[in-house]
């Protein structure tokens, strides 16, 4: 195609095999981008979080198999997406390199992240600063305590609201009602089978937790893993991140108090340094 005499660079679009199929039908078809196509692969890869076969990501996202390999190829070539050992594909590193430029961009994630270090010194534990993607806890930041104690839920881990102490907060300041429909909709059972799944029980105690500024839940997506955290709150009144302490489930009964302090005294420095907390 020319556009003022000059050759346009070359777009992704459906097959062409595909479109003259469809026109001989008599329909028209919608033909998507190559950059909408580029986003729903790395869209599929990052909602499924692991490696697909090129097949699968084509099934995936209602693409003609030819259009996706096109695109892959060229996304691997520029280092936005990797080719593993098997074949299979998965995100790149210059994926990564673009976040860490946006978080550099946040003064948000600036001061949390900073926060953070600060409470992992104080209170000797794992901290997390964790946000929320649609039905999901997101895991934003991390720092790793001096322990040997592993944490299996790390930067962009993402699970279930309902798992978490972090996830009830994130929707605490909803609405009753729209809390209910949310854990109809999302609620899952967990690998140790300690999670409540109730949309109940899990509204009541998610709008608990966020009036009392903490949230501790031991055992429900970790086996003795526990977590103490308290909400960051805009200056709305919404919970749009937490800050926790990850740590065994027999220590953090064992000085309950002690953590607690720290962590409802981390968020409210958070919001105070955001210019949040005179709301």
């Amino acid at each position: 195609m020319e556009l003022d005499g000059k050759t346009s660079p070359a777009v992704y679009s459906e097959d062409e095999g595909h479109a003259d199929e469809a026109a001989g039908k008599g329909a028209r078809r919608a033909r998507v981008s190559g950059i909408d196509r580029a986003l729903q692969v790395i869209d599929h890869l990052y909602e499924t979080g692991s490696p697909a076969g090129v097949y699968a990501i084509a099934k995936a996202v209602k693409a003609p198999l030819s259009t996706v390999y096109v695109i892959v190829d060229d996304l691997v070539e520029k280092n936005m997406l990797t080719r593993q050992a098997d074949g299979s594909i998965w995100l790149g590193a210059r994926l990564y390199h673009y976040g860490l430029a946006y978080a550099r961009s946040l003064d948000f994630m600036s001061i949390a992240t900073h926060e953070m270090h600060d409470l992992c010194r104080q209170a000797g534990e794992t901290v997390q600063v964790c946000g929320r993607d649609g039905d999901y806890m997101l895991v934003l930041a991390m720092a790793d305590g001096p322990s040997h104690f592993q944490v299996a839920s790390r930067v962009g881990t993402r699970v279930p609201l309902n798992w978490t102490a972090s996830g009830r907060l994130l929707v605490g300041h909803l609405p009753e009602d729209e809390r209910i429909e949310l854990f109809k909709r999302c609620a899952r059972s967990s690998p140790t089978g300690r999670a409540e799944i109730d949309p109940g029980t899990l509204s009541e105690s998610a709008g608990k937790a966020f009036e009392d500024r903490l949230s501790i839940q031991a055992g429900e997506s970790d086996y003795a893993v526990a977590c103490i955290a308290s909400p960051i709150c805009d200056r709305d009144g919404q919970c749009v991140a937490t800050i926790s302490i990850v740590l065994p489930e027999q220590k953090a009964f064992s000085d309950e108090n002690h953590y607690t302090a720290h962590v409802r005294s981390s968020a409210e420095r958070i919001e105070k340094l955001m210019g949040w907390r005179n709301r």
